[in-house]
């Protein structure tokens, strides 16, 4: 039994279709109705070719039934093709359903754009598992480009997004590890952060918001970032700058002589015992810059304070060394350059380990502002001072940066009287 009329009225004839429009001539215009379709456009009017190949004009004949023009451009108008689908029972349902039925369902760009949206923030879901301290990043991503631009599909960017999550939510690493262990422990393998992945980009651009690390770019300054969340190249590029700590025969050595010393990261976490014993005094100085350090050397030699140097940004073995010295008990006190960028250092430190501020108030930056005979411009986004929220507050008013250097007299002062 054939099928019911109306079935048949709507059948494509697609042997016959084959021959009039699956002919390689007529594929630049099969594309221009897709193109149509797809834009939500009716199918009327004309499609031209520019310069067409004589097989192009050729196919064009057997489609109308005519000889088209002989030179120029080759124009169809839609209409009289539609027309002759119908007509001859090839297409009932005319050229929309032919071009369906010879080269597949046609998706609308509104639907497919806003499919592919769906689908991007499906890939973007596991952000929302995130903490409060990468909320700002979390939003961030999602609005900016860079997954677009490191995965380009959503399907590539899912596992992308998860697998930074996961290592952010990981971090940071204490005590610190070399990076390829944190890979293999946490992610896919130990090569999963190797420079230049998309998802070391990734990844690295989450930790700048997790530590407060300043923006920068270079080999060093991402070594120093990976370093911030406690994640290393190795274990002997991280050092830290110490005075007069004591716990091991160099140490000693170099106590007794009242000369710094330099401790690297391998020596901090070797599994021996403590590298260095909470001193006597039960407080270790911590400032922002060497020559400080440098200066308490000279004047104060084995008669100074215990001390560590940050050297800008916390190093790996700065901040281990800390944490085993809080850990024993020892009353940390800092002081650091009155500019944002040393109201960033020692916000990272906080997170650390706690520490109280020494000359490092509102009050001491007001002193030496009014004391400096010439003034150094402050520059720089602004950055929030929890133990003393009044220093923000003085910094933005005044607008002038006073280095460490500075104020050195006075902190030398203290470190002299075992004040503070």
């Amino acid at each position: 039994m054939g099928p019911a009329p109306a079935e048949a009225r709507t059948e494509v004839d697609t042997e016959r279709l084959g021959r009039l429009l699956g002919d390689p001539g007529l594929t630049w215009f099969v594309d221009r109705v897709r193109q149509r379709m797809a834009r939500g456009r009716p199918l009327t009017g004309s499609v031209t070719l520019t310069n067409p190949e004589e097989s192009q004009r050729r196919a064009a004949e057997r489609l109308l039934g005519r000889a088209p023009r002989a030179r120029g451009s080759l124009g169809i108008r839609l209409d009289t093709v539609d027309e002759i689908l119908r007509r001859s029972g090839v297409s009932p349902g005319g050229l929309a359903a032919a071009v369906v039925a010879l080269a597949g369902p046609v998706v609308l760009h509104a639907e497919k754009r806003n499919r592919e949206e769906r689908a991007w923030e499906e890939a973007y879901t596991p952000l929302d598992t995130l903490g409060a301290e990468l909320a700002h990043w979390a939003e961030r991503i999602r609005g900016e480009g860079l997954v677009r631009r490191l995965a380009r599909t959503p399907e590539a960017a899912a596992p992308l997004v998860e697998g930074a999550v996961r290592a952010l939510r990981a971090l940071p690493a204490s005590p610190p590890m070399s990076r390829a262990a944190f890979a293999a422990r946490n992610l896919s393998g130990a090569h999963a952060l190797d420079e230049g992945t998309p998802l070391a980009t990734l990844v690295l651009s989450g930790i700048r918001c997790l530590t407060g690390f300043p923006d920068g770019s270079g080999a060093q300054w991402r070594r120093a970032a990976w370093t911030s969340a406690g994640l290393l190249m190795d274990d002997l590029s991280s050092t830290v700058l110490t005075l007069n700590l004591r716990g091991t025969p160099a140490l000693d050595w170099m106590a007794e002589a009242g000369e710094p010393a330099v401790l690297t990261l391998r020596s901090l976490t070797g599994g021996r015992a403590p590298v260095a014993s909470t001193p006597l005094t039960g407080t270790v100085h911590i400032c922002e810059n060497p020559a400080v350090l440098s200066a308490a050397a000279d004047t104060l030699g084995r008669a100074c304070p215990p001390m560590v140097c940050l050297q800008g940004q916390p190093s790996a073995a700065a901040l281990t060394l800390l944490r085993d010295q809080s850990a024993q008990g020892a009353r940390l006190l800092y002081h650091g350059d009155f500019d944002w960028g040393g109201v960033r250092i020692a916000t990272a430190l906080a997170r650390s380990v706690p520490w109280r501020p020494w000359r490092y108030t509102a009050a001491e930056y007001r002193a030496a502002v009014t004391a400096m005979a010439e003034a150094q411009d402050l520059t720089g986004p602004p950055a929030a001072t929890p133990w003393d929220p009044a220093l923000a507050v003085a910094l933005a008013e005044c607008g002038v940066r006073v280095e460490e250097e500075t104020v050195l007299n006075d902190l030398l002062t203290d470190l002299g009287t075992g004040a503070r």
